[in-house]
């Protein structure tokens, strides 16, 4: 069986309660998102998932992402820098409303961000991830961002990140990009079962 990818995006921070665009600032989860992360655990011990004690586990170094592993009952995973969140520049920290009223009709997704990176950069290391779990001869199990996993979701389907724009993404959700007839695909996405 080819290998799957298995992502997990971090619980709740104040900033993505709030909206806020957070990128590299390290904001620490929310009681609430520790809590969804333990749900979480407890699901990925149960079947199907069993533990997932074959896989492969990396996690992307911000406190957010790598508590939610934690909390998920995941420790020893490996933390890596290519799946850390879109850095957002200029635009760290601030809602989409007030990037809208300062440059209109702007979109992350095809403009970028000054001072940060552009939906190529992000895609390159999107392409390092892709690479790293299909080359793994079992499932790998990431925790990571919202917006670097949208753009991970786009190109495991060979599409461009802007696809990425597409894939709406909860706190505390659980996704899997596999396979359909030989070709990649999205078994399953924005899964918040657990949550109640």
């Amino acid at each position: 069986m080819a290998a799957r990818i298995l992502l997990v995006r971090h619980g709740q921070t104040e900033w993505s309660l709030s909206g806020r665009h957070t990128g590299r600032t390290d904001i620490p989860l929310t009681d609430e998102g520790r809590r969804t992360a333990a749900v979480l655990g407890d699901r990925l011990a149960s079947a199907p998932w069993n533990g997932l004690r074959d896989v492969e586990v990396r996690t992307s170094p911000l406190r957010r992402a790598a508590d939610t592993c934690h909390a998920a009952g995941f420790p020893d995973a490996k933390e890596w820098d290519a799946l850390l969140e879109w850095d957002y520049g200029d635009y760290e920290g601030h809602t989409p409303a007030e990037l809208q009223a300062l440059r209109p009709g702007w979109n992350i997704w095809r403009d970028g961000v000054p001072n940060g990176e552009s939906p190529d950069d992000v895609a390159v290391r999107a392409d390092d991830v892709v690479a790293w779990a299909r080359s793994a001869q079992r499932d790998v199990l990431v925790f990571a961002h919202g917006h670097i996993l949208r753009a991970l979701g786009a190109r495991w389907l060979g599409l461009p990140p802007s696809f990425g724009a597409s894939l709406r993404l909860d706190p505390a959700s659980l996704s899997v990009l596999g396979w359909a007839y030989g070709s990649p695909a999205i078994e399953r996405w924005n899964d918040t079962g657990h949550l109640g």
